[in-house]
């Protein structure tokens, strides 16, 4: 299963590369831009979007309305995570 995670842009390091700066939950690292570029979309507007991050690419832009939702799933796993992991030990 690959799992995306929301992140936003918070900057372009590498124009010519394709390169940007996300932030996750706190988290900043330089992720590929090339799969959410094109014609409509340059890299220089891309700061301040919301990208879906996988193994340091960004896959696919997404609304923030998604991005809210998706993080907030995500936080409920882990909080089910850790509850079943007290209910084991």
């Amino acid at each position: 299963m690959c799992l995306g995670i929301p992140a936003r842009v918070v900057e372009i390091v590498d124009a010519e590369a394709l390169l940007g700066k996300v932030e996750i939950a706190g988290v900043r690292r330089v992720v590929n831009l090339a799969c959410v570029v094109d014609d409509a979309h340059p890299v220089q507007e891309l700061p301040g979007n919301w990208v879906l991050v996988h193994v340091g690419f960004a896959m696919s832009r997404i609304d923030p309305d998604e991005a809210r939702q998706t993080l907030e799933l995500l936080a409920q796993v882990d909080l089910a995570d850790d509850e079943i992991g007290m209910l084991r030990a």
